[in-house]
């Protein structure tokens, strides 16, 4: 239809048109009827309005229908922006909310990983630290920021885990534990074990400051066998006290039944008999009286023993264990302990030494012990056995110094002079190594009190005990 009204137009504005256009509105005469161009005009108008109304009512309703489309295209639109918002806000806050978790949780872990007593060390299978906790910067002095990303071995080469413990851990697969300990000083338990389910191979090393538990540990060991070595002692010295005085009570009535003469006449033959008499049961009397006196001490030793530490004087500790070995001290075919010149070098006016004074008087018996040992060893012309005893105050420690001319100890021999003897299949070699040790006496003087002990030593010249014990 609006293809139909522009043609009308076009026809009307065409010279063509507008020459017949009024043919056939004229009369005979050639006069032009205009009443009937008038009303054919107006018709035509009427139609062409017409037309247009029409067109423009139907444009007008297919643009009503497009806008009420767009309108409703609009509204799908607008709502589907509102819940994808809704859905962005939503899944921003979640997300928000989900960072916010995850930092707080990544920090808490790293604050838990930090405040850990244990040193943690994290390493990839180069060696490469990942992780560096504050107890790690305090027991190396190296800082995280200054570790992270470099080789371990490369920034700090005293730890105690090699390479090959890396490599063990994640070629098993399996946790490996190792013991570091510096007897006397400190005790170390280190773990590596692999990470599990990690795009990247790598380890964790835990190292624990077992000091104080293996102290106390050995603190409780050593009580209990303290205690029960006082309970053998006595047990031992009641059982062989009543038979003993009961010998000697014997040899002394037969020392005088013998000197009563009545026993054997007196005569020259006799006189050589007696005295050899004489001589034999002087002999086992000195040596029931030993006994007597080693059961004496082993009466004290098991009543002696306190379980706080009690303020003594050193110098009488170090004279009493020498009253001691010399009545308990001697080997066959040789000196007895007696015999061995003991000089002292003693500072005067010592401070009183909180100690355990029982434990402290068998430390100074096994060195005494262990020199005489060394000293027996030494069968020289003109040797003259020599034990030189030092006591001073060194700052707010006393020093103690045990020295003996006898025949020295090598540097494998010093190595393990404070290790605890194994004992093996056979007793008697058991027995002789175990002698030679000083690993109770090491372990009184470093973990029971707190001190230090070395041994310095010459096959040549002699050995040096020294000790030091703090009296604050």
């Amino acid at each position: 239809m609006t293809r139909l009204f522009l043609y009308a137009l076009f026809m009307l504005a065409s010279p063509l048109a507008q020459a017949d256009l009024f043919a056939p509105f004229r009369e005979a005469d050639g006069s032009t009827n205009w009443q009937y161009v008038a009303n054919f005009s107006s018709g035509v108008l009427i139609i062409l309005l017409t037309i247009v109304v029409l067109v423009l009512f139907v444009t007008w309703r297919r643009a009503r229908r497009y806008n009420l489309a767009l309108e409703e295209i609009r509204g799908h639109l607008e709502e589907r922006v509102r819940e994808r918002t809704a859905k962005l806000e939503q899944e921003v806050s979640e997300h928000v909310i989900t960072t916010r978790l995850l930092k707080a949780s990544e920090s808490y872990i790293q604050n838990i990983l930090r405040s850990m007593p244990l040193v943690l060390v994290g390493l990839n299978r180069q060696g490469v630290i990942t992780q560096w906790n504050r107890r790690a910067e305090q027991i190396s002095g190296i800082s995280a920021e200054d570790a992270i990303g470099k080789n371990l071995w490369s920034i700090y080469s005293d730890i105690t885990v090699a390479p090959r413990h890396i490599e063990q851990a994640l070629e098993k697969g399996e946790a490996i534990t190792l013991r570091h300990s510096q007897p006397g000083s400190y005790h170390f338990d280190i773990t590596v074990y692999p990470l599990e389910n990690y795009s990247e191979p790598g380890v964790v090393i835990l190292v624990d400051d077992v000091t104080k538990r293996v102290i106390a540990e050995n603190m409780l060991i050593h009580h209990d066998k303290l205690s029960s070595m006082g309970e053998l002692a006595t047990a031992m010295a009641n059982d062989i006290n009543t038979p003993l005085q009961a010998i000697l009570f014997d040899l002394r009535s037969f020392q005088g039944i013998l000197e009563s003469g009545r026993l054997l006449p007196s005569g020259s033959d006799n006189e050589a008999a007696t005295e050899k008499l004489q001589t034999l049961l002087q002999n086992a009397s000195d040596n029931g009286r030993q006994v007597e006196s080693i059961i004496r001490n082993l009466l004290q030793f098991a009543r002696g023993r306190s379980d706080k530490p009690q303020p003594a004087n050193v110098i009488d500790i170090i004279e009493h264990s020498l009253e001691q070995a010399r009545e308990v001290l001697s080997l066959p075919d040789t000196f007895p302990f007696s015999d061995i010149r003991i000089e002292r070098h003693f500072e005067p006016e010592l401070p009183l030494l909180p100690c355990y004074v029982t434990e402290l008087q068998q430390v100074f018996l096994s060195l005494f012990r262990h020199a005489y040992q060394a000293l027996a060893e030494k069968q020289e012309e003109g040797f003259t056995p020599t034990i030189k005893l030092y006591a001073g105050e060194s700052y707010d420690a006393l020093s103690i110094k045990v020295q003996h001319n006898g025949v020295g100890l090598s540097s494998d021999e010093q190595m393990h002079l404070f290790e605890p003897y194994l004992h093996d299949a056979n007793i008697e070699q058991a027995a002789a190594g175990a002698g030679k040790r000083l690993s109770f006496a090491h372990f009184v003087i470093t973990e029971q009190h707190q001190g230090h002990m070395a041994v310095t030593s010459d096959p040549a010249v002699g050995t040096t005990f020294h000790i030091q014990l703090e009296h604050h």
